[in-house]
């Protein structure tokens, strides 16, 4: 299993809204064509955390293909309001959002 982890500024008060939108795009067949498995959403403090565990470790590669999906646009453009990229001026596409691993642990 694959997981990736993307960091963004949340609006005080969206996290209602954005666990709404996720959970109306999770009952659609995009989690099954993106290999998704499962998704955790955080926020601490105007951080936005997003936590995506995916069935491989193409799941990146997947997620690529889906973003001309008309489902993948749609939540994008919904989550406006209440996802900002954490540094705006360096912020160009979803992957400029994720976090890099540099520890690994598993019992």
């Amino acid at each position: 299993m694959h997981s990736s982890l993307i960091v963004a500024r949340i609006e005080p008060g969206g996290g209602g809204d954005v666990a709404r939108l996720f959970a109306e795009f999770d009952r659609t067949g995009m989690p099954h064509l993106m290999g998704t498995r499962r998704r955790q959403l955080f926020q601490f403090r105007g951080l936005y955390f997003h936590v995506q565990d995916f069935e491989d470790n193409d799941g990146g590669a997947r997620i690529e293909e889906a973003k001309t999906d008309r489902r993948f646009l749609q939540i994008s453009e919904d989550l406006k309001p209440f996802i900002q990229p954490y540094d705006p001026a360096t912020w160009r596409s979803p992957a400029d959002a994720l976090a890099t691993r540099f520890y690994d642990w598993e019992a």
